[in-house]
């Protein structure tokens, strides 16, 4: 079952809507893909994917956005073990959660 879940653009924060499936579980929104993250566009099925490239100003996005890209990466296991980036994490890429909307 999915539903909607709201990110914010790294750049400008615009409000972006994600409808997406709830067993998917968000590392974190970064201005750049993750090494060795492969991401699917967000018009795309992209459950088989690692995250989802999203485009601040496109469609999925609530109002308007600075037209960039920007890459929501989900937890990805590999031997049952969570695969860590080599890009540090700033605390500012980690998921922001606004549950008031």
């Amino acid at each position: 079952m999915s539903f909607p879940v709201r990110y914010t653009c790294p750049r400008c924060d615009a409000v972006v809507t994600l409808d997406r499936d709830g067993y998917l579980a968000d590392k974190c929104v970064t201005e750049a893909p993750l090494t060795g993250w492969e991401y699917a566009p967000a018009y795309e099925p992209f459950e088989e994917h690692d995250g989802v490239e999203l485009v601040c100003g496109a469609s999925e996005t609530d109002g308007e956005g600075c037209g960039r890209p920007f890459y929501l990466s989900f937890v990805k296991y590999d031997d049952g073990r969570e695969v860590e980036s080599d890009a540090p994490l700033r605390p500012e890429d980690a998921p922001r959660f606004d549950f008031r909307r």
